[in-house]
């Protein structure tokens, strides 16, 4: 086993024994995209720390096409993000401080360790059953609207 596998296990037995379940990081919330085919609403969990972050969809085997998880890192930064434990194929949308999706990655690699880059600075990040982006047609630029999102005057 290596070093890398035991800390993963040694996070995921701290996670639980503190009462975080891998399971699900917080109720669900809405979260709204607004594309030029109109406004598209999903339930989400919120990350926030980072135990919450690190273990993200981890471990997941399903999960609703309405449903996925918003990633607050707390300031703006590049963000790479990967699918090592993650069983879904997701989309990942890079959102900017003021919520302006900056970028999409479409249908990643299940249990990869491919780094995703953000490609230039963010503070969110929002997962996504794949396929979901191509249905609702997310492009960069679109907004997106959620209580922990400043939006910039419309």
């Amino acid at each position: 086993m290596t070093t890398q596998m035991l800390a993963r296990i040694a996070l995921a037995f701290a996670l639980l024994v503190c009462g975080v379940s891998p399971g699900r990081a917080s109720p669900l919330e809405k979260l709204t995209f607004e594309t030029a085919s109109g406004p598209h609403t999903f339930m989400v969990e919120v990350a926030v720390t980072p135990e919450e972050r690190e273990v993200g969809l981890m471990y997941r085997r399903s999960m609703p096409a309405d449903h996925g998880m918003l990633f607050d890192f707390g300031k703006s930064d590049e963000i790479a993000m990967w699918m090592q434990n993650t069983y879904l194929s997701l989309d990942m949308v890079f959102v900017t401080a003021d919520g302006r999706v900056r970028r999409v990655e479409r249908a990643t690699q299940p249990l990869s360790t491919r780094v995703i880059p953000s490609e230039g600075p963010v503070r969110y990040v929002v997962e996504l059953v794949a396929g979901a982006a191509e249905r609702i047609g997310l492009k960069p630029g679109d907004r997106v609207i959620h209580p922990r999102i400043a939006q910039p005057d419309r």
